[in-house]
């Protein structure tokens, strides 16, 4: 039998066995060369092997935006300061006098070489790589050979969080094996630390799924080692999330009406929960759970909304009954958004605003357990990620049915849908900063773009020359001539319209990062039927990892799924 089919086991028990060698620990620190040296006030100081780790980290990133942030400027000095010896606290006081220019050429340069180096080097480089992951990627999971993720633990460095993280800039410090708690079946040969070193615990839980795990020490957030999403296990568990998805499409009208009354409700409990669930259907907000103050970043979701988040215009830009939002979402991007809604959620929205100040929860009686556990009643497995899920999965097979156009060319096909794509990415605010080579790649592209059209203006000056020649000669050797041109020219001007469209999608692009909607609300089976009804092979837009992924997904699907 296929192994997506194999016996299920009893409730909450995900395996029977679990064999692996324990994560694979970072080499330590290599100390600089004597002659790449740190300067303090313009003069050389020698540094002290963990203060120099620290140092080297900043360096690496002196050619990156993050660094001329002063929140990260402060949270690393601030770090550092503390790693230093106290010979070093009396010296080293002043970020500005700090000059990491040595240490920053010395890694760029080792960077280069490593480009530079002929292929055998990189072909040796390519195979000690492997022999690692051959040694430690791998696990054994009910008898299965299954693949792990990411089986090396992270090296340390400084934080860079997204959008604009209070903590960037803080010290990641080294994981060590005493960090590390093993998750392992009784019977299976325990990993060994590495010498000198022992495990934090070693448990046999098998209801949970990882491997290893440790607490990172900037968020205190729990790290894993996982499977790799190619695995069995992690293929079933993503089929599933898609199924419930689906399930919902069946009741989805249904539970619109029932939030659409509860507008009305004597409740305010009520009204309130209709009206978030509104938010996490129309606009795919997050449910936004409670956070400890102070732990994290100042973020929001859906249901911890505050009253300064949100602004009401009864009237905007020629819209009637507009809300204006702005909060900082999930990783700390921004979400901002003019909505027009439906008049009784602006009601209501007044009503949940009246006498209270901005700092003030909008849905004061309202939270996520709340939701989820009236969701879960509507409907067996429903959270408000699902909602997510499903309105991006529809988004994405409704914008293919309706920018696809049969008559394209397969680089016309993928621009259709890749803007379907980002018209999830857009509904789902997954945004990304300017890539930094952006500007530059562009010009290359432009350059190609404006020798192109050279090329095509020269081709079509050649067609008017072989043309008048043949209509001085009616020579056939003059007629072959011209249809010879003729095919130079159309296929120039399929180049040129290609580059044009390469354009285009990038400028499109540029803020918009594809990839989160890809790898985790958008049904693979919803692109697999695409691509097969329109003969696109399907490596033009699920790269290897990906592939690996919906490997369910491809197995399974015919071209006329439908979501």
């Amino acid at each position: 039998c296929s192994r997506w089919e194999e016996e299920k086991k009893e409730d909450g028990v995900k395996w029977m066995q679990l064999e692996h060698r324990g994560p694979y620990f970072v080499p330590p620190y290599e100390p600089l060369p004597k002659d790449v040296q740190f300067y303090y006030d313009g003069k050389p100081l020698k540094l002290s092997l963990a203060t120099e780790e620290i140092a080297t980290f900043y360096a690496k990133m002196l050619d990156h935006e993050y660094t001329t942030k002063e929140i990260f400027q402060n949270n690393f000095f601030h770090d550092w300061r503390k790693e230093m010896t106290s010979e070093e606290q009396e010296i080293i006081k002043d970020l500005d006098k700090c000059d990491f220019g040595e240490i920053h050429k010395y890694f760029v340069d080792k960077n280069e070489a490593r480009k530079a180096l002929p292929k055998e080097e990189k072909q040796k480089l390519k195979e000690e790589a492997d022999k690692i992951q051959e040694e430690y990627g791998y696990c054994i999971l009910d008898g299965h050979r299954e693949k792990i993720g990411n089986f090396k633990t992270e090296p340390p460095g400084l934080f860079r969080g997204r959008g604009e993280h209070p903590k960037m800039g803080m010290l990641k410090k080294r994981i060590m094996p005493e960090d590390v708690i093993i998750n392992c079946s009784k019977d299976s040969k325990i990993p060994e630390p590495p010498e000198g070193h022992k495990w934090k615990e070693v448990r046999f839980d098998n209801t949970v799924t990882w491997l290893a795990s440790w607490t990172e020490n900037i968020q205190n957030t729990l790290k894993y080692i996982m499977l790799n999403p190619s695995s069995k296990l992690k293929g079933e568990k993503d089929w599933q999330k898609y199924e419930v998805a689906r399930r919902l499409k069946d009741v989805v009208h249904t539970i619109r009406a029932q939030y659409r009354k509860d507008w009305k409700s004597k409740e305010i409990k009520k009204r309130q929960r209709a009206v978030a669930l509104y938010f996490i259907d129309k606009l795919a907000l997050r449910a936004g759970n409670e956070k400890e103050e102070g732990e994290t970043a100042d973020t929001v979701g859906c249901c911890s909304l505050r009253v300064e988040h949100i602004q009401l215009h009864p009237q905007l830009d020629g819209q009637e009954h507009v809300v204006e939002f702005d909060f900082l979402g999930k990783d700390s991007i921004r979400y901002y958004n003019k909505v027009s809604v439906e008049k009784p959620v602006f009601k209501n929205l007044q009503l949940f605003m009246k006498n209270k100040d901005p700092s003030d929860d909008l849905f004061d009686h309202l939270n996520t357990t709340f939701l989820n556990k009236h969701l879960q009643d509507l409907m067996d497995g429903l959270t408000a990620k699902v909602f997510r899920t499903y309105n991006a999965s529809i988004t994405l097979q409704e914008q293919l049915k309706a920018l696809t156009n049969p008559e394209d060319n397969v680089a016309g096909k993928l621009l259709s849908y890749n803007r379907a794509n980002r018209a999830v990415a857009i509904l789902c605010n997954h945004q990304r900063s300017i890539p930094k080579t952006f500007a530059r790649s562009m010009q290359v592209l432009q350059e190609k773009i404006d020798a192109k059209k050279k090329q095509v203006e020269e081709a079509e000056e050649e067609v008017k020359k072989a043309e008048d020649e043949f209509k001085d000669t009616k020579d056939a050797k003059a007629e072959v001539n011209v249809e010879k041109k003729k095919k130079l020219l159309k296929r120039l001007e399929e180049q040129l319209a290609k580059m044009n469209i390469q354009a285009t999608d990038k400028e499109e692009n540029k803020q918009i990062a594809l990839g989160t909607s890809k790898l985790n609300y958008l049904d693979p089976r919803i692109t697999v039927a695409w691509c097969k009804k329109f003969g696109i092979p399907i490596e033009r837009i699920y790269n290897k990892t990906q592939r690996e992924k919906f490997a369910w997904a491809i197995d399974m699907t015919g071209e006329d799924f439908e979501f």
